[in-house]
């Protein structure tokens, strides 16, 4: 798919549903009350998270989700240990702000070439992934 390409769905599975006030510095809740957060600057001292962490944490969830999809295409079954350390920086460069990001990849009891094989193949089935695929630098690294 083309990035100048978007696709509009014929079929929605979920759709999360969040308010959120005061940006940043605020407060985030999720239509159906499981998420509520206090949202904080990135590296502040005020209690709270921030949305480079919340985007780290879902597409660290996806993108596992999709290595248990390849997997189990493959037959192969993934370590309950099988985790994903994502890393999302906020950048700034010529008055600029962007983001990229690093997935650091463990999958325990996996040969090297085919732990690249399922992460490969995650990457290009995530959500996420393909979300930010030509948008944001994006380092995928197993360890």
């Amino acid at each position: 798919m083309e990035n100048n390409q978007t696709l509009q769905a014929k079929k929605v599975l979920y759709t999360g549903k969040t308010h959120t006030t005061g940006g940043r510095d605020g407060f985030s809740k999720s239509s159906d009350d499981n998420l509520n957060v206090k949202l904080s600057t990135p590296g502040g001292t005020e209690p709270g998270t921030n949305p480079e962490q919340l985007f780290a944490a879902g597409w660290s969830a996806c993108f596992i989700g999709a290595l248990g999809i390849a997997a189990r295409k493959r037959k192969i079954r993934l370590s309950s240990e099988t985790a994903v350390d994502a890393e999302v920086d906020l950048c700034m460069e010529d008055d600029a702000y962007f983001l990229q990001a690093r997935l650091n990849v463990s999958l325990p009891g996996i040969d090297n070439e085919t732990a690249k094989l399922l992460t490969e193949e995650a990457h290009q089935t995530c959500p996420y992934s393909k979300m930010s695929r030509g948008n944001i630098h994006v380092e995928i690294n197993i360890i």
